[in-house]
């Protein structure tokens, strides 16, 4: 399937593997698979069921339009999903997802609706909870009153608390509460405390753990874990100098809570995440080490498997509730959706940066891939891994993707977001693959703040996020460009998000690359922290309006050093760096005569996700790369014409 990164057509129609959920008696394994629409302008998502037996094949087990998510199983082992698929039983439901179950045998029904839709959703006991958006006021009135507003034409919503977005969606009017089928609203006094949350249902069924958000003045906030039992509420974990994220998973047992517990940064203070061992009866509570990216437990309750990052890999640890670690999955994988089975059986998605995520089941010193619905492509180069010696003696650690090629290849420099982050997994939407593909080498380094490589990694770029950074980010790629396979006289660099915020950083520190691709980057400090979707948080870290801190780590102080062409790519529906930030820093190229072009997508977050406007980002860059680095005539692709 190599041809998959010729065409980033054929590319985005790719299946994917999202999620993977075990049955409680360890008999059946599916996954939530996303591909593309018939349409080809947007995918869906369909629930498949993955053999156990790797001589097996993949079974479908829903089809619909409108797609459906959320799989997980009842504890006699029917299936829960969340659909906006219509019921062939009710002529009149609305289209918002509902809650389905499908059977071991016979056909899905649908369970529970809501006038706001129904999202996450958990089972313990004979009870089974979910989340809904609820508009204020009386429930027995809500759909009317969404009717009212929405024949009305009304969209405002009238704040009085921070934050009033997230990432890519705007908070209110209504706001999440946890539902029940049994009992119904849980609760009824949440207000916007469940934003975000996280929640499990102990196996009795008698209790729900969940992430609950206090409000604090001056727009800060605080996350703690509580318990939510026959009616009444009690805090099980808060802590002023930390928050409380997910996700929540409750011990078989019923005795303990995992979670992860984040310190509250400062000027001074770094980020730390730890996973976070609550006892639900007494309250003790202690560390287990570093944060999981995924946790499970094991199934006599004694230890919980964990995958954290660990020098640019992602492999699954068994942790003791003592917080002592063995390793237990030796390769390269970046392991995600832990499962465990009653006799201790392992099942997990493992991907790589040269795999894409795939159902594996672990075995002794290594897994066994099971039959997915989502194809494996052959890759069109090879992957390797590099290291070098910052100026404090760090080491650097980076993995380099080179091209199948009889000559030295043009380097690109791909700078991860986060900061809080590492390049040890496939990407779907940074995928180096593509670019190897078209005679690319790809670097992909971890620099200062990235995790998997210990606190001192993180505490070493605190509050010194360019110049450490760069200086890591220099010291890698000259050992990529002392190796025979690399160009050093072709050479660009790109990044996103925080990478974004670093490609501007250097391009106001050096000219030594032919082309700069920034996307979704922090440009002018002091106006991102203030219009971002959580200012309290970079208040934190850098200070109030008017910290020197601004001034020394903001790239737009740079502006008259850059002579690098830049491309800008930005999506208006972006609220963790608004758009604000490439519109200030086009406007500042564009006055002082800078080379540069802008990458503009209306209806894009964060990241761009729609298949189309993928092709047109990857177009856009190649023709971009090809000009600058490779020397050709500029032409502007198809997909922007």
């Amino acid at each position: 399937m190599s041809s998959i990164f010729q065409d980033v057509r054929d590319y985005v129609a790719v299946p994917r593997t999202a999620s993977l959920r075990l049955a409680p008696d360890g008999s059946r394994l599916v996954a939530v698979t996303q591909s593309l629409n018939p349409d080809r302008k947007s995918y869906g998502t369909a629930i498949y069921d993955i053999p156990l037996d790797p001589s097996g094949e993949p079974t479908r087990l829903t089809r619909s339009a409108k797609g459906e998510g959320g799989a997980v199983f009842t504890p006699g082992g029917d299936l829960l999903f969340v659909s906006a698929r219509p019921d062939p039983a009710e002529k009149d439901a609305d289209d918002k997802p509902a809650l389905w179950l499908l059977p071991k045998t016979g056909e899905a029904r649908r369970l529970a609706t809501r006038p706001g839709g129904i999202s996450g959703v958990r089972a313990g006991g004979s009870s089974v909870v979910y989340v809904s958006d609820v508009f204020p006021g009386d429930l027995d009135s809500e759909r009317d009153r969404r009717k009212e507003r929405e024949e009305a034409g009304i969209t405002a919503i009238l704040h009085e608390g921070y934050p009033v977005r997230f990432w890519d969606h705007d908070i209110g009017p209504g706001s999440p509460r946890l539902f029940s089928l049994e009992h119904g609203d849980l609760t009824p006094d949440a207000g916007d405390a469940l934003q975000r949350t996280s929640f499990d249902v102990t196996p009795d069924g008698a209790t729900v753990v969940a992430l609950w958000r206090d409000d604090l003045p001056n727009g800060d906030h605080r996350s703690r874990v509580v318990a939510l039992t026959g009616g009444e509420r009690r805090v099980l974990a808060s802590d002023d100098d930390h928050d409380f994220e997910g996700p929540v998973v409750i011990s078989p047992d019923g005795r303990h809570v995992a979670c992860h517990r984040e310190r509250l940064t400062s000027e001074t203070v770094s980020a730390r995440g730890e996973l976070w061992l609550i006892d639900l009866e007494t309250g003790d509570q202690r560390a287990l080490g570093d944060s999981g990216y995924s946790i499970a437990w094991a199934p006599d309750s004694s230890f919980l498997y964990a995958a954290c990052d660990d020098r640019g890999r992602r492999p699954v640890f068994a942790v003791s509730l003592d917080g002592e670690r063995r390793r237990i999955t030796p390769d390269h994988g970046a392991y995600n959706e832990i499962n465990v089975a009653p006799d201790g059986t392992v099942y997990a998605l493992r991907g790589a940066v040269d795999h894409p995520p795939v159902p594996v089941k672990l075995v002794d010193g290594g897994y066994v891939v099971l039959p997915s619905p989502t194809p494996v492509p052959d890759l069109p180069g090879t992957l390797t891994e590099i290291t070098a010696t910052a100026d404090d003696g760090t080491e650097i650690h980076a993995w380099l993707v080179l091209p199948a090629a009889d000559e030295p290849a043009p380097l690109l420099l791909w700078i991860h977001g986060g900061p809080l982050g590492s390049w040890n997994d496939w990407s779907w939407r940074w995928n180096p693959w593509i670019m190897a593909a078209r005679g690319y080498a790809v670097l992909l380094p971890d620099p200062a703040m990235s995790t998997g490589y210990g606190q001192e990694m993180i505490d070493r770029g605190w509050g010194e996020w360019g110049p450490v950074t760069f200086g890591d980010l220099m010291a890698i790629t000259d050992a990529a460009c002392k190796l025979p396979e690399i160009d050093e006289t072709r050479t660009a660099a790109m990044g996103g998000s925080f990478g974004g915020y670093m490609a501007n950083w250097v391009a106001g520190h050096t000219s030594r690359f032919k082309a700069i691709v920034t996307h979704a980057s922090l440009w002018n400090l002091d106006q991102f922290a203030g219009t971002t979707d959580v200012s309290s948080y970079w208040q934190r870290e850098f200070g109030l309006p008017g910290s020197p801190r601004y001034e020394r780590l903001s790239p737009h102080r740079w502006l008259d050093q850059i002579t690098t062409p830049m491309l800008v790519i930005h999506g208006d529906k972006d609220y963790r760096v608004p758009i604000g930030e490439a519109l200030r820093l086009w406007w500042d190229l564009q006055r002082t005569g800078a080379e540069a072009k802008f990458l503009y997508f209306p209806d894009e977050n964060h990241w761009i996700l729609k298949p189309g406007n993928t092709l047109a980002w990857y177009e856009t860059i190649f023709a971009f790369l090809a000009q600058h680095v490779r020397g050709e005539e500029w032409r502007r692709p198809g997909s922007v014409a």
